[in-house]
């Protein structure tokens, strides 16, 4: 058996916190912030970048349904969270802040990890063939695929379903933010 980097305990109640981090997140954002027109162009783009694997992972992901390999699961088993992480650091990025980055990558090691562990865990028990799965696919950071790629089976329809659309729309009131402490706000 598998040894856990978390304990269980620690990772129950953390898994909480995601949401309740991401409002942290945002508040430093707006106080701590302090982009330039350059740093907006290498930010946002990175950002864009997260929140478009982001939206092309919701798009093959049946939650609790059925075991999601096609598109980004192809590369990584978590392709959302990997989104994330290039979102929010891409926002660092834009807003020109360590404090930022230093921030979410905490957050990210002491919060989104023992909750990828537990969904890890999670879905052995409930999906057939996630451990085998699990064993080809690296856990965050991509790889080209053994095996070569198979069709991408993106849906519209489960982006509507699991709501991806909130996350675009953050980044606009995230990017609009920093377009006007930039241009207006200085």
């Amino acid at each position: 058996m598998r040894r856990h980097r978390f304990p269980k305990s620690y990772a129950d109640r953390v898994a909480r916190l995601r949401v309740p981090a991401g409002f942290v997140m945002l508040a430093a954002f707006a106080a701590f912030s302090h982009p330039s027109p350059g740093s907006l162009i290498l930010g946002l783009g990175t950002s864009l970048l997260g929140l478009a694997i982001r939206a092309w992972a919701a798009g093959h992901l049946a939650k609790n349904q059925r075991l999601a390999v096609s598109g980004p699961y192809a590369f990584t088993r978590n392709p959302l969270y990997l989104g994330t992480l290039l979102t929010a650091m891409g926002f660092a990025a834009a807003g020109r802040s360590v404090g930022l980055a230093v921030l979410f990558a905490t957050l990210f090691a002491l919060v989104y990890l023992p909750a990828i562990e537990l969904e890890e865990q999670h879905l052995t028990k409930i999906l057939p063939g996630y451990q085998e799965f699990a064993a080809r696919v690296p856990l965050l950071v991509p790889s080209w695929p053994k095996s070569g790629l198979g069709p991408d089976d993106f849906s519209f329809a489960l982006y509507v379903k699991n709501r991806e659309y909130q996350a675009g729309l953050g980044w606009v009131i995230g990017a609009a933010w920093l377009a006007v402490r930039t241009y207006w706000l200085q």
